[in-house]
């Protein structure tokens, strides 16, 4: 059982033996990562939802469009350094592989540093752009306050993780992650019941948890010699690197962008549906951001499998593991949807004890959950078209869901159902027009990655 542990936690080569086996042994840890990592915002919510009140949850999830806004350069500098660091490995290529996570730790160094200046002074103003009610606002203020001192944890951690994965090390970020879950669970309780610390406590104690997560990673990758070298010589400002990471990663970083500036123009929709309606919305994000688990982590496998495998030439393992691999998520997704229209009232009870607030949020959750068989196919053929290189594609797709399709129409069909009893219209129009957006991406995707021009965006292309 030890030797087996200890081979678990070693580099996958993906570039060798059954694609849809290795593609599923990878993503079961990575997917067990990304629940516990999605543990940290739900805990949050479900300890200020209890010990605090609704208006305290309202106040967490207010914060999380604004945050996912602001993590943009992050996630684009963990995507670019996962599929450099994905292909130099499959290209058993030691020294750009060195080059490359040495300048991706100095680069997320400087932009902690310079987000940790300049959001501190914008929390305010944004939160009052966004018609935030005076009831939260002082709550969502303080919660993005902390969180955005302790920045780097976070950006850390996902980084290094990002650069373990690419090696084809999902093991070692999981237990990490774990660890650190644990530790945010304890804090929260401890901070909010004992110290009595309201929504501050839980922002604290994911600053805290986060901070170790990022500092494990750190160790593990400062003891992988035989793979890649790690020392100050390394740790520098390459342009080679940076341009490629910027090249790679900006496309999805700017995805991640396009989101989360979409989420925050229909966030001032859904506050003008009051308190009650943004703390259903934020039960059913909750709920969301774990159905949606086993997509995100199939992508991200899928993008670590197609970046070893184009680095190695063997775009025939390519097309071979994205068939499989998306038929196979397609069926869990599947599960997933129909676990959640039976149980998902059960599930939203656990964040509140108000029954109208759990009808309201489950109302919401029967309109989206079919979505999430069209989003387990953007995800597989987003992250085969990234790993290969071609990340404009999937920007250009969710640049016209997001933007081009969602936005319009929450506000139009709110507009359109507006009455005397409703005069902001219907509160649905939030979600159906999500549903829409994720629909029409999975066919988008679809056509694109049929055309087969990512095959031709690799690095040494």
């Amino acid at each position: 059982m030890k030797n087996l542990f200890r081979k678990l936690k070693e580099p996958t080569d993906m570039t060798v033996g059954d694609p849809l086996k290795k593609i599923i042994l990878f993503m079961i840890p990575m997917l067990i990562g990304n629940i516990a990592q999605q543990m940290y915002n739900t805990v949050d919510s479900i300890v200020v939802g209890k010990f605090v009140g609704d208006n305290a949850l309202a106040a967490v999830g207010s914060a999380g469009p604004i945050i996912n806004l602001l993590l943009v350069l992050f996630v684009g500098i963990s995507v670019g350094a996962g599929i450099m660091v994905s292909q130099y490995f499959g290209a058993r290529d030691r020294e750009n592989l060195s080059g490359a996570i040495g300048c991706c730790i100095l680069l997320t160094a400087i932009v902690s540093v310079v987000l940790m200046i300049i959001v501190p002074f914008i929390i305010r103003p944004l939160l009052e752009l966004l018609n935030t009610p005076e009831s939260i606002i002082d709550w969502t203020a303080s919660y993005l306050l902390i969180i955005f001192l302790g920045i780097s944890g976070m950006a850390y951690y996902n980084i290094l993780s990002g650069v373990l994965r690419g090696l084809g090390d999902s093991i070692s970020p999981l237990i990490f992650l774990l660890i650190a879950t644990i530790i945010n669970i304890v804090l929260d309780l401890l901070f909010v019941i004992e110290f009595n610390m309201g929504v501050a406590g839980v922002a604290l104690a994911t600053v805290i948890a986060q901070v170790i997560s990022a500092a494990l990673c750190l160790i593990k990758l400062s003891k992988m010699h035989n793979i890649f070298d790690f020392n100050l010589h390394h740790l520098k400002w390459n342009k080679k690197h940076v341009k490629t990471t910027v090249k790679l990663g900006l496309p999805s970083g700017l995805t991640q962008m396009i989101f989360s500036l979409a989420m925050i123009v229909v966030q001032s929709l859904t506050n003008s549906y009051g308190e009650m309606f943004i703390a259903a919305n934020v039960i059913v994000m909750r709920v969301d951001g774990f159905a949606m688990m086993p997509n995100f982590s199939f992508g991200t496998a899928m993008t670590t499998f197609a970046g070893q495998n184009v680095g190695a030439k063997r775009y025939d393992r390519v097309m071979e593991g994205a068939k499989k691999g998306t038929i196979f998520a397609l069926l869990t997704a599947t599960v997933i949807t129909i676990l959640i229209l039976i149980f998902g009232r059960q599930l939203m009870s656990i964040f509140t004890d108000t029954p109208e607030l759990v009808n309201l949020s489950m109302n919401m959750m029967k309109i989206l959950a079919v979505g999430y068989l069209a989003m387990s196919i953007t995800q597989c053929l987003s992250g085969v078209m990234r790993g290969a290189g071609d990340t404009m594609t999937p920007m250009w797709i969710s640049l016209i869901t997001a933007v081009v399709i969602r936005v319009p129409l929450a506000y139009s069909f709110a507009y359109l159902t507006r009455t005397p009893e409703l005069p902001n219209g219907n509160s649905a129009s939030v979600f159906i027009s999500l549903l829409t957006a994720w629909v029409i991406g999975s066919i988008l995707t679809t056509i694109f990655y049929k055309r087969g021009k990512w095959q031709s965006k690799a690095i040494d292309n």
